[in-house]
């Protein structure tokens, strides 16, 4: 589904003062890539194929640009359309183009903004931020109102977001998302809402900074990934499973590359589910996420038959406060990478509090 890319910039896209080019207090030239997502739908009277009313993708990445008059002259400016769907029609395959995608822009010294469907933009951001270990910020963004309704903030958040990949200082913060004011590190981005504007958020962090009439203000800088990871593919099967009460957590009987298991508290299983994930990871790497949105997987703490000493003896990976979703990813491109035994459990040792 990826479309064909444009030729990239030269390294040091800064814009500045004549001479110098080299001094990270000018503003870069900015890639945005749009891969659809509501912020580039509108409203259809009907859909003449299938009969139904709603908003279906229409703009490209041309077409975004030329609807905010703020953005038509800005300096260094450029788009280029990679995909045209919503979030929950992108594939394995298609985030891992995206995110490549991003990762060679940036590379060349471009700040890049990529439009996302928020059903999956903190998936491929994540997954952006495990491949990318450069100085040139990634920022993903997109919309929760459709460009046809009243009040639609995909423009306010298109401004934003350009604002934050042209900034100088934000220089080295990797990959955020930008979403109704707010930056949030890649890492710990979660979609929280729905229907409301403020759809994003970092239970675990906080977000860390914030765009104030166009200007980034930071509070703080997110933790870089220790390892850049370069898979082939992200064609592993890994499911996620949560457990929850009374749950033995049978569906962990099924055959596959690797497993996420939503485990309850701070690392605990009831005893039966224990026995089925002590099964399962006999046959595949299983990492293991807690439920609550602001957790940590402990070490010490019970004692109690199924407890977290129970999880780690028997091979648990613990991905501390990542998201299912995260920890999904973050396995799907280990596997990819070829990573596997002690490397991959070392993958995921930063994640822990």
């Amino acid at each position: 589904m990826i479309g064909s890319a444009r030729a990239g910039r030269e390294a040091g896209a800064y814009r500045g003062r004549p001479g110098c080019d080299d001094e990270p207090s000018m503003e870069r030239d900015v890639l945005i890539l749009a891969t659809g997502g509501t912020i580039a739908m509108r409203a259809a009277s009907s859909d003449t194929t299938e009969g139904r009313a709603g908003a279906v993708p229409t703009l490209d990445a041309a077409a975004l640009v030329a609807e905010v008059a703020e953005l038509r002259d800005v300096p260094g400016l450029r788009a280029q359309t990679l995909i045209g769907a919503p979030g929950a029609h992108l594939s394995t395959t298609d985030a891992l183009a995206i995110a490549r995608a991003a990762v060679s822009a940036a590379d060349q010294g471009a700040g890049v903004v990529v439009t996302h469907g928020t059903d999956t933009l903190e998936e491929t951001a994540f997954l952006t931020d495990l491949l990318y270990g450069g100085a040139a910020p990634i920022v993903f963004t997109g919309a929760i109102r459709p460009a046809s309704a009243a009040g639609a903030d995909g423009p306010s958040n298109l401004i934003d977001a350009v604002a934050v990949a042209r900034a100088p200082q934000a220089d080295q913060l990797g990959v955020v998302v930008v979403f109704g004011g707010e930056v949030h590190g890649a890492r710990h981005a979660c979609k929280v809402d729905s229907a409301g504007p403020a759809a994003f958020a970092s239970p675990a962090a906080g977000p860390i900074g914030r765009v104030v009439e166009g200007r980034l203000a930071l509070h703080a800088r997110p933790l870089r990934p220790a390892r850049v990871l370069a898979p082939d593919s992200l064609s592993g099967r890994v499911a996620i499973h949560s457990a929850a009460l009374g749950d033995a957590l049978p569906t962990l009987a099924i055959d596959a590359d690797g497993a996420v298991v939503v485990v309850l508290g701070g690392g605990h299983l009831l005893p039966a589910a224990l026995v089925a994930l002590t099964d399962a990871i006999a046959r595949m790497p299983v990492v293991a996420t807690v439920r609550p949105a602001r957790g940590a997987f402990l070490r010490t703490t019970y004692g109690f038959h199924g407890a977290e000493a129970d999880l780690r003896a028997a091979g648990a990976i613990p991905a501390g406060a990542l998201s299912a979703a995260a920890a999904r990813i973050k396995l799907l491109a280990c596997l990819g990478a070829g990573l596997g035994g002690a490397r991959l459990a070392d993958a995921f040792a930063g994640d822990e509090a």
